[in-house]
């Protein structure tokens, strides 16, 4: 399988032979480059995982996500700026057509609550003290669920920690330093 290329819809077309062989859609494969570290890339995962969380075919989803990103949907400026009705004309050319005016609203909500109550997802992780922490933070949001928190932790972990923010690697060690 081809490296994934930069985050956005390029990423998700090169490996989509690899995520239907495989059954679970990593980060990775849509084009988010967790590793980086940024913000940016953490929030294109939640995102993301709000749509994986509905009981939906991962391709559904995988396609709907590609939609935002295609259309610059992938902070929470630019889904608060879109609006309820250019999120669900998205959703739907996505085919995430079942859930496509809950999932809009859910999408305004977050993005409207993460930005009050903390402003960044990285700043969501720096709060906490815990992964428990940063999974109930994440479940606080109206309509993230158990299901949401656990993919969305489960690409995130390697990355990110509670109270500490984003772990980086040593140049050649392989070892996790804090940032």
């Amino acid at each position: 399988m081809r490296a994934a290329g930069p985050a956005g819809p390029a990423g998700p077309e090169v490996s989509r032979r690899a995520v239907a062989a495989r059954r679970v859609i990593r980060s990775r494969d849509l084009g988010i480059a967790l590793r980086s570290g940024k913000d940016s890339e953490l929030f294109k995962w939640f995102v993301a995982c709000l749509l994986f969380g509905k009981p939906i075919q991962q391709e559904v989803a995988r396609r709907a996500y590609v939609e935002l990103a295609r259309d610059g949907l992938v902070t929470p400026e630019a889904i608060l700026r879109a609006g309820w009705h250019r999120l669900v004309a998205v959703l739907d050319r996505g085919h995430y057509v079942r859930y496509d005016f809950s999932t809009a609203t859910k999408l305004l909500e977050v993005c409207g609550a993460l930005r009050k109550q903390y402003g960044t997802l990285t700043r969501l992780f720096a709060q906490a003290t815990s992964e428990a922490d940063v999974r109930r933070r994440l479940q606080a949001f109206r309509g993230v669920g158990p299901t949401t928190a656990r993919i969305f932790l489960r690409d995130v972990r390697p990355f990110f920690r509670p109270g500490r923010g984003q772990r980086r690697r040593r140049a050649g060690t392989g070892r996790a330093d804090r940032a």
